[in-house]
């Protein structure tokens, strides 16, 4: 089997985490894939995350966890407080969080975006 190129971050019963690992197969890219539910999340990756990419990008404010949060949690919300929520509730991470190394990481999942991203 070939080795991993990358690594994908989610949940296994996401409906985007399942298009993107979909993709990646149908392309034939090998990834490895880490399950939030059961790994759990390291706030130093996180914080790697939002340095790279932004916490406003890396938090999920349209999911439902993240709706569901009494409206003091969601007020004032800073870099610090938004990995403390989705170290908390690692559901709140926007999905997928695709790791290529190098410094590089999408977030989300757009057909086009990752397929320019794995052009030789």
């Amino acid at each position: 089997m070939t080795k991993p190129t990358a690594t994908v971050y989610g949940i296994p019963n996401c409906d985007t985490i399942k298009k993107a690992r979909t993709w990646l197969a149908e392309h034939g890219i090998a990834y490895a894939f880490h399950d939030y539910k059961k790994d759990g999340i390291e706030r130093a990756r996180l914080e790697s995350w939002c340095k790279k990419a932004g916490w406003e990008t890396v938090l999920n404010r349209a999911g439902t966890t993240f709706r569901a949060l009494p409206d003091a949690d969601k007020q004032d919300l800073d870099q610090d407080k938004a990995i403390a929520l989705m170290l908390e509730q690692p559901s709140m991470i926007k999905r997928p969080v695709l790791d290529l190394g190098k410094g590089k990481l999408i977030v989300g999942f757009k057909p086009e975006i990752y397929a320019a991203a794995f052009k030789a």
